[in-house]
Order: C-alpha cells, then sequence, then structure tokens
C-alpha cells in the first residue's frame, strides 16, 4: 500500500526539505533585522484640567448676601456718633446718611438695642453652622468691627476737652472713626451684594480665628 502511494504521489523533495530537523542548524537560516515602524508619532499626554466647584459651607447665594450686606450696617449704626463733626460741616454726607436717619433713631431708641442685636448676632449667626460660612464670616467681621469702637469711646470719655489743640485732636479721632466705619460700609456691603468676599484691614484675620 506505501508502495502503491509513493507511486501515485511521488514525495517532494522541497517539502522534505521543510520537515527536516537539521532546517534550524543551517547556516542560511537567518532572521531578518527588526525595523521600527516608520511615520509613527506619539502625542504628548496632556492632563485634564478638572475644576471642582463646591456647593458647601462657602456658598455666596442671594439670601447669604443680602443677610452679609446688611450685618455691616451693625457697627456702622452704632459709630454713628463719631461722624458728628464730618456730618455737621459736610452737606453732601448729609445727604447720604439722610436716608438712613430713620433706621439709626429705631436703633438708638433703646439703650441696650446694640447689645442685643451684639449678642444676636454673634450666638444666632455666627455660631450656627446652618449659616454658609460666607455668612458666619461676615457677621464676624461686622462683629469684630463693633467691638473695636470701645477704644475710642474710652479715649472720648477719658479726655473731654472743651477746646483747644485737645479738641482739634479729638475732632480728628472721631472723625477718622467715622470715615472708617463708612468705608467699612460701602465696601462690605457693595462686595456681599456683588457675591465676593471682602476682607476689611484689621478684622478680617481676627473674623478667620473665630470662624471655623
Amino acid at each position: 500500500m506505501a508502495a502503491m502511494c509513493n507511486l501515485l504521489y511521488p514525495p517532494n523533495p522541497a517539502l522534505k526539505r521543510l520537515h527536516s530537523p537539521y532546517l534550524l542548524k543551517s547556516s542560511s537560516f537567518t532572521h531578518p533585522p527588526y525595523l521600527p515602524p516608520t511615520n509613527f508619532t506619539t502625542k504628548p499626554r496632556t492632563r485634564r484640567k478638572v475644576t471642582v466647584q463646591s456647593n458647601g459651607s462657602n456658598s455666596a447665594d442671594a439670601p447669604d448676601r443680602l443677610i452679609s450686606a446688611v450685618c455691616y450696617f451693625y457697627p456702622f449704626f452704632d459709630g454713628i456718633q463719631y461722624g458728628k463733626y464730618v456730618i455737621a460741616q459736610f452737606t453732601p454726607m448729609q445727604a447720604l446718611i439722610e436716608p438712613l436717619v430713620p433706621a439709626i433713631r429705631v436703633f438708638k431708641s433703646f439703650p441696650f438695642n446694640g447689645f442685643l442685636v451684639f449678642l444676636t448676632l454673634y450666638f444666632v449667626v455666627v455660631r450656627n453652622p446652618n449659616f454658609s460660612r460666607y455668612v458666619r464670616f461676615n457677621t464676624m467681621q461686622a462683629v469684630v468691627l463693633d467691638v473695636l469702637l470701645i477704644f475710642p469711646d474710652l479715649l472720648e470719655r477719658s479726655f473731654n476737652p472743651k477746646g483747644g489743640l485737645g479738641l482739634d485732636l479729638l475732632m480728628s479721632l472721631d472723625s477718622t472713626v467715622f470715615l472708617f466705619l463708612l468705608v467699612c460700609l460701602i465696601y462690605g456691603s457693595s462686595s456681599c451684594l456683588l457675591g465676593q468676599l471682602p476682607r476689611l484691614p484689621i478684622v478680617a484675620e481676627a473674623a478667620d480665628r473665630q470662624v471655623l
């Protein structure tokens, strides 16, 4: 049978060489050299810029802005008496303060109104985690600003000159305190209404330490 197959299908010498176990040892067999792929460009990896927006305790929505802006009227109303010389001398200042006169009269109608407002702002707003940090920080700035009014008040009570250079110095001190309060009111309230975070000089760091 094998002889008949060999007659019908004679063996191919080329196939025999392919199946030879000595083919790999032949010196004529060489691997083709490795050629790196051409026209292959790698694009530089770029990092995705991720912007994280937080809706947590630092949010400044419309109610937060309004509450924060109103808080800055508290130290201004409490220290309005320091502007008696400036308001009396400058007519534009009288026109600026005139719309606030009814609110100032209500605030000054009871001697303990300032202290009650202080307790309300500090314990109900600043120490209340239900309010955002934005509201608590601005409220604390207003409270610290009002506490600083103790120093010019003590100085005015201790030295109450009736005239001369002492009276001129007292007028300058009172006018400086009033203008500082006015600037803080305008800057603080306008910044809050715009959704920005005002940082008042002197009081901002103290407010940061109190508001966690």
